[in-house]
């Protein structure tokens, strides 16, 4: 990459929902550096910024706008959802893409980067010296997607109904006590929504009761069941060591109240192509986005999206997005920005992702570990 790297930001266009992108102040704060930006064009208009929000802040004269094509074929392209093949294929052998990749559970992924020639920093593998994600929204990962459940459950809830006064506590059954897990404990006994919480509880409405269940527990069948059929929202909050091992087989779905809602935070995909299968941590779910992330039992995602080899004949209401960050956008790419700056700085510095030493400083170390040619050694 030579002394001086240049970086790529296209769009994310993968569905009319998305309105990503990253705002002007870390663009303008990565163009003081020095290097070249090049955006595509209409980059940020889903979030309200015209071209001439992010050239303002073009002091040094380094931010242009170009084709799609001319985006891709800079030394680093940064975006947060994962490209298809087709832009990949307008990258550089020996370029750096530095976006979502999340190695553990997409390895067709790896292989195909590998093949192209390509490196890789991986946001969401960015971790610090003991472990903890330095590329992370787990807070809003929590808050949104609760406050979509109880949106969801509102609309299944029986007679008396959610709001009323009259009903019992809600029963929430969490799955997974770590650091997503943690904020879901807080985000489920407010509803996901102060307000909401607020106005129910000035009505007398009973609250929420919240039971956390560790990962170890989940095998435990007489147990889950027990829990299983008083539950109004269950949630999915694990990371799982072994990705091909469900945490809720779909049979023990048939087991839960008809106006049960199962919300899905860890949002792991399903790969039947490989062996072992990468599945759900809840068997036989839909995976949604930003355009749908509400599924009822009779929507038409339960079998057109659920691939073959994956049982879904029990259904509720089903909750999950590939992005639960991006259903409030703006919020979410300000903190995105505010963790990512100091990472590229350092890559900038360095000029270029290979130059970083492994057992440098703080984020040289973190940057390294989550590239993809040190990942596959390990």
């Amino acid at each position: 990459m030579g002394n001086s790297i240049s970086v790529g930001l296209p769009r994310m266009l993968v569905e009319s929902g998305e309105r990503r992108a990253f705002l002007p102040t870390l663009v303008s704060s990565v163009a003081r550096l020095g290097t070249t930006i090049v955006l595509e064009h209409g980059y940020g208009s889903r979030l309200g910024y015209s071209e001439k929000d992010y050239l303002n802040a073009n002091q040094k004269g380094n931010i242009r706008f170009g084709l799609r094509e001319e985006v891709y074929a800079q030394d680093l392209v940064l975006l947060l959802r994962y490209p298809s093949s087709s832009d990949l294929d307008l990258m550089r052998p020996g370029a750096c893409l530095m976006t979502m990749v999340h190695y553990p559970t997409r390895p067709d992924r790896v292989a195909d980067l590998q093949k192209r020639g390509l490196e890789a920093v991986s946001l969401d593998s960015i971790v610090d010296d003991t472990g903890r994600r330095l590329v992370e929204n787990l807070r809003d990962v929590a808050w949104n997607g609760v406050e979509a459940g109880f949106k969801a459950l509102a609309k299944c809830y029986p007679a008396p109904g959610l709001a009323s006064p009259k009903r019992p506590p809600i029963q929430v059954l969490l799955i997974g006590v770590g650091a997503v897990g943690s904020h879901v404990v807080q985000a489920a006994t407010r509803y996901g929504n102060v307000k909401l919480r607020d106005r129910l509880a000035k009505k007398g409405v009973p609250g929420v009761q919240v039971t956390a269940v560790d990962y170890d527990l989940t095998s435990r069948e007489a147990l889950m069941l027990e829990h299983l059929r008083q539950t109004d929202l269950l949630i999915d909050a694990t990371q799982r060591l072994d990705p091909s091992r469900y945490v809720v087989p779909n049979r023990w779905i048939d087991e839960m109240p008809a106006h049960a809602v199962i919300l899905d935070l860890s949002v792991d995909p399903y790969e039947c192509s490989q062996e072992p299968v990468v599945v759900k941590g809840i068997e036989g779910i839909p995976h949604g986005n930003l355009d749908q992330y509400i599924f009822p039992p009779d929507d038409p995602a339960w079998d057109t999206t659920v691939p073959d080899c994956i049982d879904n004949t029990h259904r509720r209401t089903a909750v999950s997005c590939y992005s639960w960050p991006g259903i409030y956008p703006r919020r979410c790419m300000q903190i995105y920005g505010q963790q990512i700056r100091p990472l590229l700085r350092n890559i900038i510095e360095a000029g270029g992702p290979a130059k970083i030493p492994p057992q440098g400083k703080f984020f040289q170390r973190a940057i390294a570990r989550a590239m993809l040619t040190r990942w596959a050694q390990d």
